[in-house]
């Protein structure tokens, strides 16, 4: 090439370069005005997991599953509705059941809006697909009567490519048949977009809040038109109490079930005090409660045992209670709020507490009355040699 002709050649090249980019720039899709604004206040960001600075626009991998009523479902059906999508367990007796609760106490939140919002889970558990399992812990769970939540499965592939496309982790434990997934949750808008993706963790324990703020946001991803306040609780925020192992968190006065009287943990200071979270619709609880009384019978004068009963009804509570056979104090956590503080990762869950009021044990899931009375017995024994 002559050295002549370079010159040209830039010129040539910049000019080209320069209409190249204008065209790259002018075929960007457009984003939408509703999502470019939308409303993420900093308790949501909190309680939600969620990236205000960060407006998704991502067309959501579609499905074609079959519902817990054996109805064939796709993604196609929640188009003109939004959507918060997550990953379950049919066999879960923990995280997912505080996912349940605030399901229950959002759809009660949206009000009239509930048929415009759809609350829809993929079954994450490849070793038990069939539909008999999710409408089994549906009714278990008491999701039956929500008529916008669907539980979806399909066959072990088709679940496995699913849980992997939206970048959900589901690990196997094959010998076992149980499995460890991801926790979270999409929210879709009404064109089948993914707008925001957050997080169903230790903040979800606080029903009202959580709840309250997964119906905002699932509300306010219709659109500014649509947009409208839902009911819960306003001006809350996520709890910043720490009951972390070694904190002392201040003492918890609850009502207490089937009494007008509340009950407060400081009037067990001077023992251990071991405070079990439960809730009726806990399949785990139904085994552990009857072992909690064995465990209170057994320990008498070297600790005191109370539930604490997370976002129930009184009725339902009070039945399961019954049919349990226990006697030791029911504490009735209503809001959610209690088991928020203690950032509960699932139920049932059990924290023990010193004399002084330290966390000294932080259990999740099911506990039987030979560990609890293991634990109380080891730490009573070390705090009389130390």
């Amino acid at each position: 090439m002559r050295a002549g002709w370079l010159p040209w050649l830039i010129i040539v090249s910049g000019i080209v370069i320069a209409a190249l980019v204008v065209i790259a720039i002018t075929a960007q899709p457009a984003r939408s005005k509703s999502q470019d604004s939308l409303p993420i206040s900093n308790e949501m960001s909190t309680l939600l997991e969620v990236n205000p600075l960060m407006i998704l626009n991502t067309p959501a991998p579609t499905f074609a599953l079959t519902d817990q009523h054996d109805n064939h479902v796709s993604m196609d059906a929640f188009r003109g509705k939004s959507v918060v999508l997550t990953f379950s367990d049919d066999q879960c007796t923990d995280l997912c059941t505080l996912l349940a609760e605030d399901v229950i106490a959002a759809d009660k939140d949206l009000g009239g809006a509930s048929d415009q919002i759809q609350f829809v889970s993929i079954n994450a558990n490849t070793f038990y697909p069939s539909v008999s399992t999710t409408r089994k812990w549906t009714d278990q769970h008491g999701l039956a009567h929500v008529k916008n939540w669907h539980f979806l499965t399909g066959s072990p592939a088709t679940l496995t490519k699913l849980a992997k496309t939206y970048g959900v982790t589901v690990e196997l434990d094959k010998k076992q048949k149980t499995i460890v997934h991801g926790a979270e949750m999409f929210f879709i808008n009404p064109a089948s977009k993914e707008v925001q993706i957050g997080e169903f963790g230790v903040q979800s324990g606080n029903t009202a809040l959580f709840s309250h703020a997964m119906a905002q946001l699932a509300t306010d991803t219709l659109g500014t038109a649509d947009r409208h306040p839902v009911a819960g609780p306003t001006g809350g925020h996520a709890s910043t109490v720490k009951t972390t192992l070694g904190s002392i968190p201040p003492p918890v006065t609850l009502p207490t079930l089937g009494s007008t009287a509340p009950t407060s943990t400081a009037s067990y200071r001077g023992k251990y005090l071991v405070m079990n979270f439960w809730s009726s619709t806990c399949t785990a609880c139904v085994a552990e409660l009857p072992a909690l009384q064995k465990t209170t019978v057994n320990l008498q004068g070297k600790a005191a045992l109370v539930g604490i009963d997370v976002s129930d009804t009184v009725g339902a509570a009070s039945a399961f209670v019954t049919k349990a056979g226990t006697s030791y104090p029911m504490l009735v956590d209503r809001s959610g709020a209690i088991a928020g503080q203690y950032q509960l990762t699932g139920l049932p869950y059990t924290v023990i507490l010193d004399p002084k009021g330290k966390v000294v044990v932080r259990h999740p899931g099911a506990i039987t009355a030979e560990q609890a009375e293991y634990l109380v017995q080891t730490l009573t024994a070390q705090a009389s040699e130390g």
